[in-house]
């Protein structure tokens, strides 16, 4: 099983055949950007997809700080959008996350990538996603992520998908030993 994000048919569940396997144990890493061929299946069931990776961020795995950040950035959208209803905003904005959080040398090139992905995620999804002004220094930052963890638990994660919420309580928690 893995989910998708895709521009034009949005949070996609499928089957991939032999995805537990050693070959495709690579392509299927969070974060990774695949081309999937998908074929439908009758009555509803999922359908399978093929999948070929076109970009890997599988070394970025290995890095606390970036696999925290992947690993929230991929549950929140898995957690919170609905399936089949394209965002091709979101689609765009979380590739470009995932690349800033690729090649910027640390978590400072990224964090504010980071705070506009989960302020347009709200707006998207009909919670007014205002974007806070940005920070003049790092403990602003980290403020302005704690007012958006609220909005999060309290608009999109709440009940049971609340789980969700521990990745980025790591996220928060390794982003605050760089103070």
């Amino acid at each position: 099983m893995v989910r998708l994000l895709t521009a034009g048919q949005g949070l996609v569940a499928a089957y991939v055949a032999g995805g537990r396997g050693r070959q495709m144990r690579a392509v299927m890493v969070p974060g990774n950007r695949v081309a999937a061929e998908f074929t439908t299946r009758p009555g509803g069931q999922l359908p399978f997809a093929r999948l070929e990776l076109e970009q890997s961020r599988a070394a970025l795995m290995t890095e606390p700080l970036p696999a925290a950040a992947i690993g929230w950035a991929c549950a929140l959208t898995a957690a919170t959008l609905p399936e089949r209803q394209p965002y091709p905003a979101l689609h765009a904005a979380l590739d470009a996350l995932l690349e800033a959080i690729a090649i910027a040398p640390s978590a400072r090139g990224w964090v504010s990538g980071l705070i506009g992905y989960e302020t347009l995620l709200l707006s998207e999804l009909g919670y007014g996603g205002e974007a806070p002004p940005p920070a003049a220094d790092w403990p602003q930052t980290l403020a302005m992520l704690g007012i958006l963890e609220r909005r999060l638990a309290h608009y999109l994660l709440a009940g049971d998908r609340r789980d969700v919420m521990g990745a980025r309580k790591r996220l928060t928690e390794r982003l605050a030993r760089m103070a």
